[in-house]
Parts: structure tokens; sequence; C-alpha cells
């Protein structure tokens, strides 16, 4: 798979970590949550958990997302179209919610917490460290917290071969998966079986090709079922092009320039790129955000930046 999270490397500066303390911050609903998840109620001893579960993360690798606590955010609980995936969880029978780009995998665990079948949920990531930090963090572990984890490269074709979207005049050959029996090791076996499949802080990571590239590979795995759904959030901007900021203009690890799409480009690109033209719904708006400057990484010093909050939805 590709880089977990926001994915740019940080420099490996001492006080990377120190710089981004102050973006340590939960309400009240990500705090009764971890309270809940971890045992810990006392404030200043989760919070020390925490920065330490931070700090082995980022030793593992330097990612952004690690550095300003992206992994507390509860980022998927507060797309808009969440209910909609919670539903598929209790009104279809089997439905299997994949989380792509699960790091510490916060994000399944609110989904869990909040009704979707733990036994119909898999998890998918590059770092397999970032998993067994999420027990960590969590203080669970395989027995208690029973969901798959699979570690792999979306783009590797051994662990995702992209094929056509199936459709219900070309249903998937091979059978629904048992996730229970935790024999997967890639997820070419769940093409045409997933209904909703979680991907944040993920796309943005890659320039226009290679988005477009990850796009098909998780239509192939989505089941055709109406209402089978893929979500996410991550970086956009008002008018698609590539990032205009000092951090963001960076080449990749791949030597690509990062691209940002519009809602408008985002959702041509799912209906009638990805998908045929008016098989699916795409709902995609973009939130105003604003970063700290000595943690945005802005030659410019704007600080203003957008996330694309989204979710396409097969008709």
């Amino acid at each position: 798979m590709a880089p977990t999270g926001e994915g740019e490397k940080e420099n490996h500066s001492s006080n990377a970590l120190d710089t981004g303390l102050k973006l340590y911050d939960m309400d009240e609903e990500g705090l009764t949550f971890m309270k809940a998840q971890t045992g810990i109620e006392d404030e200043e001893e989760l919070k020390k958990h925490i920065l330490a579960i931070r700090a082995e993360g980022y030793s593992i690798f330097p990612y952004h997302c690690i550095m300003r606590f992206a992994f507390l955010q509860l980022r998927l609980a507060r797309l808009p179209a969440y209910n909609q995936l919670l539903a598929l969880g209790t009104e279809r029978k089997d439905a299997i919610f994949l989380d792509i780009g699960c790091c510490f995998g916060y994000d399944v665990r609110k989904a869990i917490n909040d009704g979707f079948p733990i036994g119909s949920v898999i998890a998918a990531d590059l770092h397999p460290e970032f998993w067994e930090l999420g027990h960590k963090l969590f203080k669970s572990t395989p027995e208690t917290f029973p969901v798959p984890f699979l570690p792999g490269d979306a783009f590797d074709p051994v662990f995702l071969e992209p094929t056509a979207p199936f459709t219900a005049s070309h249903p998937p050959p091979a059978p629904r998966p048992d996730l229970s029996t935790r024999t997967l090791t890639a997820l070419n076996p769940l093409r045409g079986h997933v209904s909703a499949i979680h991907a944040s802080a993920f796309f943005h990571l890659f320039d226009e090709e290679r988005q477009a590239q990850l796009a098909r590979s998780l239509a192939c795995l989505l089941s055709p079922e109406p209402g089978s759904m893929l979500i996410g959030g991550h970086r956009g901007l008002p008018e698609a092009g590539v990032w205009t900021d000092g951090r963001w203009r960076r080449a990749g690890e791949d030597g690509t320039v990062r691209f940002g799409h519009s809602p408008e480009s985002w959702a041509a690109l799912w209906d009638g790129q990805v998908f045929e033209k008016g098989t699916v719904r795409v709902e995609a708006v973009l939130r105003e955000v604003e970063r700290a400057p000595d943690v945005a990484g802005a030659e410019s010093g704007d600080t203003k930046s957008y996330n694309l909050c989204w979710s396409v939805t097969r008709l």
C-alpha cells in the first residue's frame, strides 16, 4: 500500500515532535472514546500514553499525520456519509468494511464502537508496525480485538490487481471470503465483495495519474449491490491542480508532484472514468481548515488549506 496518512516524510529534526505538541487536542467526544478504549481515566496519564505511542510511531516512519495527532481526530466519524456506512453494517447481511491506510486503527475502532459488526471488518496498511502500535495504544490484543489486518502495497498487483468494476450482470466469480478464517494475505480475493471502503488522507499523496489508478483498484473491490460505497477525506483544492505551498510542492519519494482534486474533478473521476457514467452518486465538499504555519511548512506563510470530504455510492 502507499504511505499511510498525510504521508509526507518529515525532516528528522530533534524538535519535530515538540513543535507539534501544540496540536494535541481532543474534544469531549474524542476524549470519551479514548478513555473508554484505553481504560485510562486520568487525562494527564492518557496524554503521556498517547505521546509515547506517537513517538514510537514517528520513529518507525516520520509521517506528518503522526506528528500532528491526526490519528486522534475521528476523521471517519465526522464525514457526511458516516451514518450511511454504519447503516450498511446493520442492514446488509455479510457486509464487509475495509479500512485502507488504517495507521493505528483509530477510525475502524470508532466504527465498530458505533455499531459496525466487528466480524465484518478488515484493515490494511503498508506498515504492519502501525497496526501493532494500535494494539499498544488501545491496550488490546489480536484476541480481544480480532480484526484481520493485511500489510501490503495498493499499487502491487500481487496485493491488489485492478479489474473492471463488477456489476449485477458481471458479478465476482469467486464467493465471498470468510474473514473469520484469517487466511487472507492480499486484497485480491475481496474483489467484488466489499460493501464499504474507507480511504482517508491517502489519495492526495500522488499525482493525478496515480490517483486514478488507485481509484480503479479500490473500485474493483466494491460489491455491485446498490448502496455499496467508498468514503474518505483528504487535501483538496477549489480548482484542481498541483499544490502551490512549499511542503506539498516538493516531489514525493517516487519523484512525482502532489495533485489536488476539486469537488468537480473528483466527481468526474469516479462518475464516468472509474465507473460507467450515471451508475454512482458522488458527493464531495471542501472544508476550509487553518494550519499552524510552523507545522504546515508553507514557504509562502499561507496557512489556509482544504479538506475534500467525499463519498461514492453505487446506484
